[in-house]
């Protein structure tokens, strides 16, 4: 861990609202057991608590000792989630869903605001490509099952083009970019920050989510542990509400602290910031319908194998 970085969130978090990371005292694995929490680089409330110790502060207390796992995506976390692995995880929509229709044992258990601008399709410079309808017959790398591929879906279904119309290459994001960097796909779908960092590189934007999609994004836990631990995930809620607080207020603190660990210059991640509407909520009728909106498009492709009901996983804590 960056010595300026901790020093930045330390001075950054030193707000009332915020006293929480100070303590980092002895976990207590002994006494109720381990939160075992999944992110990955796009979950920067995560990541700026993980820099902190924020979570730590709030649930060692409790008798639970916080372990961090990273991953590149939501789909390979929430595999985790399922086996296991980690039992509190932060994804976008479209993971959920397949882990949902994979009989993945899970719970909703909060919901971030709707950002619809942080994900978008990118064509690289140079590209003679200017509408969504001239994806047809074009190749677009995309992450399989994630908040990119549903704005693909989304995005063709808007523009008249058929799903079946583009080659899909499914590719994580590390090795997404590669591809489009070297001109080996003819457009990428992206989510934050991946999306500002390829949009820095000279990116050229086809579309982003407005109007096409919620693009929310999800904390969900292991059904067991939700029903066991509500103490431990309670508690999690209102850390992540006090650090999204403070992120909102503090932008370029933010930025300049995760940037070592996301691995992309604070200027670019400050664009992401200014396009990610903050806050994290409980979840809604109407949010379930959106969500449901997304899983019955998937269903109707195909992509999943069995329609389901989003809600039917809903958090009772």
């Amino acid at each position: 861990m960056q010595s300026r970085r901790t020093l930045l969130v330390t001075a950054a978090l030193a707000a009332p609202a915020l006293l929480l990371g100070s303590q980092t005292g002895k976990a207590r694995a002994g006494t109720k057991g381990v939160f075992k929490i999944g992110y990955q680089k796009a979950s920067v409330t995560l990541v700026l608590g993980k820099a902190k110790g924020a979570f730590e502060a709030k649930l060692n207390p409790l008798g639970y000792d916080v372990q961090w796992a990273e991953f590149t995506s939501g789909p390979p976390l929430l595999e985790a989630l399922a086996a296991g692995a980690v039992n509190f995880g932060y994804t976008g929509e479209p993971p959920v869903i397949f882990a949902q229709a994979a009989g993945a044992s899970l719970v909703y258990v909060a919901a971030t605001n709707p950002s619809p601008k942080a994900v978008g399709i990118l064509t690289p410079a140079g590209s003679k490509l200017n509408t969504v309808q001239e994806l047809a017959g074009k190749t677009v790398a995309v992450a399989k099952g994630s908040s990119a591929h549903y704005l693909l879906v989304s995005a063709l279904a808007h523009a008249g083009v058929p799903y079946a119309n583009v080659n899909k290459v499914f590719l994580q994001p590390a090795d997404a970019r590669a591809a489009f960097a070297k001109g080996a796909v003819d457009a990428w779908s992206i989510w934050d920050p991946f999306f500002a960092g390829g949009q820095a590189a000279g990116g050229q934007l086809l579309t982003d989510g407005t109007g096409l999609m919620p693009n929310r994004s999800f904390y969900t836990a292991g059904k067991a542990f939700a029903a066991a631990s509500p103490d431990a995930l309670n508690a999690a809620i209102g850390v992540l509400n006090d650090l999204e607080h403070w992120e909102q207020a503090n932008q370029s603190e933010a930025a300049a602290a995760i940037s070592p660990s996301i691995g992309l210059p604070p200027k670019v991640l400050e664009i992401w910031f200014g396009r990610q509407k903050y806050g994290v909520q409980k979840l809604t009728p109407e949010i379930f319908a959106g969500q449901q909106k997304i899983a019955d498009t998937f269903f109707k492709l195909g992509l999943i194998p069995s329609q389901i009901d989003v809600s039917a996983d809903a958090w009772a804590g």
